[in-house]
C-alpha cells in the first residue's frame, strides 16, 4: 500500500511539473498585454523598458499602451526623461515593432490638450480606461501596469 500511495505522489509530482512547462510562455506563441500607462512620465520609462524587455523574450507579442491622465505626457512633443533623452525615440522604434500606442480622448478634453501636440506614433481612443476594459474583456489581453 504504501508503494502505491508513492507512487500516486509521485505521478502527480509529475503532472504538476508538466503543467507548470506546458504554461511557461513560449516565444511562438503571441502573447496579447495591455500596458497602462496613467502616472506620468517616471513610470513611462518603466513601462518603455518592460515593453522593451517583453518583446526581447517574445518578439511576437502583440502589446497596446493605453495612456491617459498623466500618463499621455510622454507622448507629447518634445517630452524627454529625466535624463534628457526624448521619449519620440523609443516610441518611434516600439511602433515599428507592432506596439500600439493610444491616448484618451477624455483626458485632452480635460486637460485641454489638442492632438497637435503629440508625435504622430499616437493614436485616439475616446476613453483609455473603457479600452483598457475592451481590450482585456473582450480581446483577452493580459493587464500590466508599471
Amino acid at each position: 500500500m504504501k508503494q502505491f500511495a508513492a507512487g500516486v505522489l509521485f505521478s502527480a509530482a509529475l503532472l504538476a511539473g508538466f503543467a507548470s512547462i506546458a504554461n511557461t510562455a513560449s516565444p511562438g506563441v503571441e502573447d496579447k498585454v495591455v500596458y497602462h500607462l496613467n502616472q506620468g512620465l517616471e513610470q513611462a520609462s518603466d513601462g518603455l523598458r518592460n515593453i522593451n524587455n517583453h518583446l526581447q523574450v517574445n518578439p511576437k507579442a502583440k502589446i497596446v499602451v493605453v495612456t491617459h491622465s498623466r500618463g499621455v505626457d510622454f507622448l507629447m512633443k518634445g517630452a524627454k526623461d529625466k535624463n534628457g533623452n526624448p521619449y519620440d525615440i523609443p516610441v518611434e522604434d516600439l511602433k515599428a515593432r507592432g506596439v500600439r500606442f493610444e491616448v484618451c480622448e477624455i483626458t485632452l478634453t480635460s486637460r485641454k490638450l489638442d492632438k497637435r501636440q503629440f508625435i504622430e506614433e499616437a493614436t485616439y481612443v475616446p476613453s483609455g480606461v473603457a479600452e483598457v476594459t475592451k481590450l482585456q474583456q473582450r480581446e483577452g489581453y493580459a493587464y500590466l501596469k508599471p
